[in-house]
């Protein structure tokens, strides 16, 4: 059996596949992150916006991974371009909420010693009102690996290569052991990447306090 792995590894270039699924990911994950803490940051100054901006949101989160997809091409093309937006449009939603409520529900004693010492609204978002968040903020970019790596791997379906690709492949051909290879091999990695980001969450946690 390993031997039959280690062939369809090399064959189909798995280990090329993966760089490509975890740049993908990075490149997602990173502008999801972006986009979400300053959604996150608008919402807690523009507060009135803050349910109707997140009811939007929420609304594309019940959208179907592959019509989603589907619905991305004749915007952006095919291939990795309309995997990654679908990515970044999937993730905003839990970043961009625990943002806005970590910032929106730190403890009214804490801005009052921070306004006794003089610092300025800005001051207090910046050295205040953020780090107390980043715990909760961890764990909303825990739910957008998770997202994102089952996103990217669909993605192969509409050719952005990743993980998909050999997946795809092992499924249109018959390759039943390609099938489980290339799918435990992303179910390895979905899993490292979320004990990474526990391991964040719960550092953070230790250090600014847990929600």
């Amino acid at each position: 059996m390993l031997s039959e792995i280690l062939t369809l590894w090399a064959r189909y270039d798995l280990t090329a596949r993966t760089i490509e699924h975890l740049t993908m990911f990075a490149v997602a994950l990173t502008f999801a992150f972006i986009i979400g803490i300053l959604v996150g940051v608008l919402l807690y100054r523009h507060e009135k916006y803050a349910g109707p901006v997140l009811n939007v949101l929420n609304v594309v989160e019940t959208f179907p991974d592959l019509a989603l997809l589907v619905l991305l091409i004749p915007l952006v093309g095919i291939g990795a371009a309309p995997t990654i937006v679908a990515c970044v449009l999937y993730s905003i939603l839990p970043i961009a909420r625990n943002a806005y409520t970590g910032l929106s529900h730190v403890s009214r004693e804490q801005i009052d010693v921070a306004e006794a010492l003089g610092l300025t609204g800005n001051e207090i978002l910046l050295y205040i009102r953020i780090p107390l968040s980043l715990p909760l903020i961890a764990g909303g970019v825990r739910i957008a690996i998770v997202f994102t790596m089952g996103i990217v791997t669909l993605g192969g379906l509409i050719g952005a290569g990743g993980l998909g690709a050999p997946l795809q492949t092992g499924i249109f051909i018959n390759i039943p052991m390609l099938i489980v290879t290339a799918g435990i091999w992303v179910g390895i990695l979905a899993v490292v990447l979320d004990g990474l980001a526990g391991i964040a969450e719960t550092w953070l946690a230790g250090r600014f306090g847990e929600w």
